[in-house]
């Protein structure tokens, strides 16, 4: 019947969507080491950037910080998954604290290519977001000599000291597209630059950008659950935008707005990489409050990277309550 008002009537759920390994080891670094050592335990910026995560994991005696002054001699500390410069490193150990290192491994791939290269007399053009973490962490693994670009304007001004060798890396959590379009504008301007053997921007990223490549176009509406400062949720629901879907990202159920769903029969939902399942089971309830009446998973990818725990914190058996 034309004309007639669309109602809502199916939930599509992208797979793979939520927690990725490295978010999964970061979160279980925090839980074993305060269940080995006891609260408080001090974490270095927020261990992934997602809200409930990070005041689930305060609740249970861990203590956010940015600056480690604030950390008592002798005190546990955690690096959080996005990694840490090597003036942070250094002044952890001077301050004399027990280190575990969060950082994602698919991160410390990205710090070690660039220590090896820098031996070997590269400089590096990186490309990623000025003020992000994992960035600061990249850029700090060296005095010098490493240049970040954020758009394919910044590779026309930039000017590295020397051309002759040049490498790129890139923040792991971009957009895919955006990435190899400012990739593809630095090879054009330094045709001889290396570029890394496998892309830096890890399978978790590329694995929920690419679900919601094939989710938009099926679906009224998209909505991607993640906390504002997480770089890959922001990607998500800026991909399924750009694709022509509408959309919207929430850190939980209680930030949906009725009004969104008017006139939309069928609702894409997904989550960032450090976004939890328990809030997107609570997301898909809210929804079914408006008046949704299935809910169906779409095929994809299963993933099944596992990264192993630093030496210290392997317990037996696993810990119960794990917020994955």
């Amino acid at each position: 019947m034309s004309g007639a008002k669309r109602t809502l009537e199916e939930v599509l759920l992208a797979e793979p969507r939520g927690f990725c390994a490295g978010v999964d080891r970061a979160i279980e670094i925090v839980e074993r080491a305060l269940a080995k050592f006891g609260a408080p335990i001090y974490v270095r910026h927020e261990i992934v950037h997602n809200t409930f995560v990070v005041n689930t994991l305060k609740d249970k005696g861990a203590i956010f910080i940015e600056d480690l002054a604030e950390v008592p001699p002798g005190a546990t500390l955690v690096f959080s998954a996005h990694g840490v410069s090597k003036a942070v490193q250094q002044e952890a150990r001077e301050r004399g604290f027990d280190i575990f290192d969060a950082t994602c491994p698919l991160v410390t791939k990205v710090h070690v290519e660039v220590a090896k290269l820098a031996k070997e007399g590269y400089e590096f053009i990186m490309i990623g977001h000025k003020g992000h973490p994992e960035v600061e962490g990249t850029m700090g693994q060296l005095s010098s000599g490493i240049h970040l670009v954020e758009d394919v304007a910044d590779v026309a001004r930039v000017q590295p000291g020397q051309t002759d060798k040049l490498a790129v890396v890139t923040q792991t959590t971009l957009s895919v597209d955006d990435a190899a379009e400012i990739a593809a504008a630095v090879r054009a301007r330094f045709p001889s630059v290396r570029e890394p053997k496998q892309q830096d921007i890890c399978y978790a990223t590329q694995n929920r950008q690419d679900a919601v490549k094939v989710m938009s176009p099926q679906v009224d509406l998209v909505i991607v659950v993640g906390s504002p400062t997480s770089s890959n949720s922001n990607r998500l629901r800026e991909l399924a935008q750009r694709l022509g879907t509408e959309s919207y990202m929430v850190d939980d159920a209680t930030e949906l707005k009725p009004e969104w769903f008017e006139g939309k029969s069928r609702i894409g939902l997904t989550a960032g990489a450090s976004a939890p399942e328990v809030l997107v089971s609570e997301v898909i309830e809210r929804i079914r409050g408006f008046g949704a009446v299935s809910v169906r998973k779409m095929g994809g990818i299963e993933e099944t990277t596992k990264f192993p725990l630093p030496k210290g914190l392997r317990l037996d058996p696993p810990l119960a309550g794990h917020l994955g």
